[in-house]
């Protein structure tokens, strides 16, 4: 017999290990993005934060943000969740804050997976990382996630891409999913071809995932995103038991 225990009276659900900051922003989320639901074969729990646009949270950088995060966080953690991470990787910004103000696994940017990506290559060999916007990405971003000097990167941006820039950064709307898809893919390729020693690529924006599939075939590069480091989490949340023969 199992015998189950609520966690909680002030809840009448269970069963999402997963929270999920989200930006308040108004774009479209097309499946494989960290924001649509059905990207994730598992449940999730989304909580937007209030007033943290993109604009304030890449270009302004703006500390007053850092309290609707916390806020944000900790009203995921009292609904259940047993980690949370975010819907965009610049929220890098927040990262060892956020972890400090709650008691479940905070893991905001899809950056993190640098270091561990870094050790898993030569010393002669290089991380490519696809971002929104190189110009707004800053060594504060980095030095939040464990990324040093040391490890080898280079970066490509996305904000001169008419349509991922003015779909996602200026929110116009409406997006042209194939042609962000050929947009990806061309800075990919040119990644690649200008560095040849990127051996695998991160894509730190959640809007990015959907054409992970398509970077991927392009460059013949391991591709790493928000959906690898969720997934990865939750794994070690709700790890499967084994069934088999010997």
């Amino acid at each position: 017999m199992t015998v189950y225990r609520i966690k909680s009276r002030s809840r009448s659900w269970d069963g999402q290990a997963i929270g999920i900051l989200i930006l308040d922003a108004a774009y479209p989320c097309v499946p494989g993005n960290v924001g649509n639901a059905t990207t994730f074969p598992f449940p999730v729990r989304y909580k937007e934060v209030s007033g943290a646009s993109s604009y304030r949270l890449l270009t302004e950088r703006d500390p007053e943000l850092l309290k609707p995060f916390i806020d944000g966080a900790k009203a995921l953690e009292a609904e259940g969740v047993r980690a949370i991470t975010g819907a965009c990787g610049f929220m890098a910004l927040f990262q060892p804050q956020v972890a400090e103000a709650v008691d479940v696994p905070v893991f905001l940017s899809s950056l993190l997976q640098v270091p561990f990506i870094c050790r898993t290559l030569t010393s002669k060999q290089k991380v490519g990382i696809i971002t929104a916007s190189a110009a707004c990405l800053t060594d504060e971003h980095f030095a939040n996630v464990g990324i040093t000097k040391e490890m080898p990167t280079v970066i490509y941006g996305m904000e001169d891409q008419d349509e991922f820039r003015t779909s996602v950064l200026d929110e116009k709307g409406t997006m042209d999913s194939d042609l962000v898809e050929r947009e990806v893919v061309g800075v990919a390729e040119r990644m690649v071809a200008e560095n040849p020693d990127v051996a695998a690529i991160v894509l730190e924006c959640s809007d990015l995932p959907p054409y992970a599939h398509a970077v991927h075939r392009a460059t013949g590069r391991p591709v790493f995103d928000f959906i690898t480091m969720i997934k990865y989490v939750h794994s070690a949340l709700v790890p499967r038991p084994y069934e088999g023969y010997m």
